[in-house]
């Protein structure tokens, strides 16, 4: 699994990364910028399903 964030629909809300700090942080613009390559965790499926549901743009996807 792994978390997709589209940069064009971001707005910068910033929920993402505060509900899932650990897949999630935010860029110099105070946009969200996935950590890594995005790859979830097992332990972490959970929290990257809360960061997308939190999205109101809906800029964050869930690739299983």
């Amino acid at each position: 699994m792994r978390i997709v964030l589209d940069t064009e629909k971001c707005t910068g809300h910033g929920r993402c990364y505060v509900i899932a700090r650990l897949l999630v942080r935010d860029d110099e613009r105070g946009y969200g910028a996935v950590i890594g390559d995005g790859k979830v965790p097992p332990e972490l499926t959970e929290l990257a399903r809360k960061a997308v549901l939190s999205c109101p743009e809906r800029a964050i996807t869930v690739v299983e």
